[in-house]
């Protein structure tokens, strides 16, 4: 990859006010043809939102995006339909005992509506602000709930895959553990034990960290540091880790470079989270040193392996490093990407959550590197081919992918891969880089997917 070491967040404002305003009218478009029985939109075909069904992890980003719109323009309209959609769509996903997916259904509506209430953008009544508390409360509880002890005493959140599943992606939905314990909250369980969210988010992060990301210290023969599985696999019988996995990415020995994404902005933001609470909190838990430096070393080697490993020129991933017709395009990381190519697809949506992770991480190490490569990516997501600016296309983020191995992603006539199209979690995160973007080049409050005044009530 190569950084251009002479971005600013002030050089891309523009850029990202260009993001707000072609989001503003592809949110108008889905909402006005979007009916609730089909289920939640999740990918486009042929400029189109279209529904999978299956488990309707989407329907937050649906309903996020346009409270992120508003955050960033004062559109009371987008506004009130994020906050009328939540209202009158999302509670099922409070209570939903099934997935992994809390922090991102929850956190992206009621979450933000909490958020931008308490940050003074929009005058809640104080039931209304109770009513977001309790929501994220329940929501942390649920989550945790899903609960895979492992033999070394720690644990993990499993996924909709069963008991036995480790998946990658939970590294940013365990945020809704992370605003249950700031809110007071806890899991209570059988005889009324009461089970800390911040111990399980701390353990979850540890079982993630150890057996999910490889460092270069020859755990297997294909041990390079910042490789990451999508899944990792247990017997549940006695808590042994088995092997890698994966379900969407091509091989356990390869990264799904969206799953790298995951956990580069995961790790990043617990590791701001973390300096919300006391060195009291952390100490029975490891003690905050350790703790950091678990997630340190976890996040430090995935982003360097996203910068060295897993782009093209300008930042932007294929879906996968190990894809088995990468080798077709050549030295590919010597070129900027190739959306059109005949052989591998490229995954935007992997670029546009990763992008986030590099600034996070750079902010908070206070490293150049990181920050600049962020930036990097950033500006070229905010640009063609990347930015639709076409109105009668549904999509923002164009050359995004869903489950390359299942097939589903769309490919146009004459094509021989998937591109050209959209996805709810790539628009919603193109969206949350510019907003993380303006708000710093506006001298606005910091990012957080807490607000500052979130704190126990």
């Amino acid at each position: 990859m190569r950084i251009d070491t002479g971005l600013t967040e002030k050089s891309l404002a523009a850029a990202a006010r260009g993001v707000f305003d072609h989001a503003a009218t592809k949110i108008r478009a889905i909402d006005a043809g979007w009916q609730p029985s089909a289920g939640a939109p999740v990918f486009t075909v042929e400029g189109r939102y279209t529904s999978r069904g299956w488990t309707e992890w989407t329907q937050g980003f649906q309903f996020g995006a346009p409270l992120l719109v508003f955050d960033a323009t004062r559109d009371t309209a987008m506004l009130e339909m994020g906050r009328a959609r939540t209202l009158a769509h999302m509670a099922p996903h409070l209570t939903h005992i099934g997935v992994h997916d809390h922090g991102f259904n929850n956190l992206s509506t009621y979450g933000n509506l909490l958020r931008l209430i308490e940050e003074g953008r929009y005058e809640g009544s104080d039931w209304e602000r109770r009513y977001y508390q309790l929501a994220l409360q329940s929501s942390g509880a649920v989550q945790a709930a899903r609960w895979t002890p492992i033999k070394d005493g720690g644990g993990f959140i499993y996924s909709f895959n069963g008991r036995h599943s480790l998946f990658v992606d939970t590294m940013r939905t365990i945020r809704s553990l992370a605003c249950a314990h700031r809110l007071g909250h806890a899991l209570l369980g059988e005889n009324d034990l009461r089970i800390s969210l911040l111990e399980r988010l701390i353990q979850h992060c540890a079982a993630t960290a150890r057996y999910a990301v490889w460092y270069g210290e020859g755990r297997d023969i294909y041990d390079e540091r910042g490789r990451t599985a999508h899944e990792s696999i247990f017997n549940t019988n006695d808590g042994n880790y088995r092997c890698p996995g994966t379900q969407q990415g091509y091989s356990p020995f390869t990264t799904w470079t969206r799953g790298l994404a995951w956990t580069m902005l995961g790790f990043a933001e617990e590791l701001e989270f973390l300096q919300t609470i006391p060195d009291a909190e952390l100490e029975p838990l490891g003690g905050r040193v350790a703790i950091e430096a678990m997630m340190r070393k976890a996040a430090e080697a995935t982003c360097d392996f996203y910068i060295d490993k897993a782009t093209a020129l300008d930042g932007i991933p294929y879906w996968d490093t190990g894809a088995p017709q990468l080798h077709r395009l050549g030295d590919w990381q010597a070129v900027d990407a190739n959306p059109f190519n005949s052989f591998e697809p490229v995954d935007s949506s992997a670029a546009a959550i990763g992008a986030q992770g590099l600034l996070r991480l750079g902010r908070h190490l206070k490293s150049d590197r990181y920050w600049q490569a962020g930036l990097t990516v950033a500006q070229t997501l905010f640009d063609a081919p990347y930015l639709s600016t076409d109105a009668s296309h549904e999509g923002l983020l164009l050359h995004t992918q869903y489950h390359r191995p299942n097939g589903w992603d769309h490919i146009p006539n004459g094509g021989t891969v998937p591109y050209g199209e959209s996805c709810m979690w790539g628009d919603y995160h193109l969206i949350e880089l510019a907003l993380y973007v303006h708000r710093l080049a506006a001298g606005e409050p910091y990012l957080t997917f807490w607000s500052s005044d979130n704190t126990r009530s």
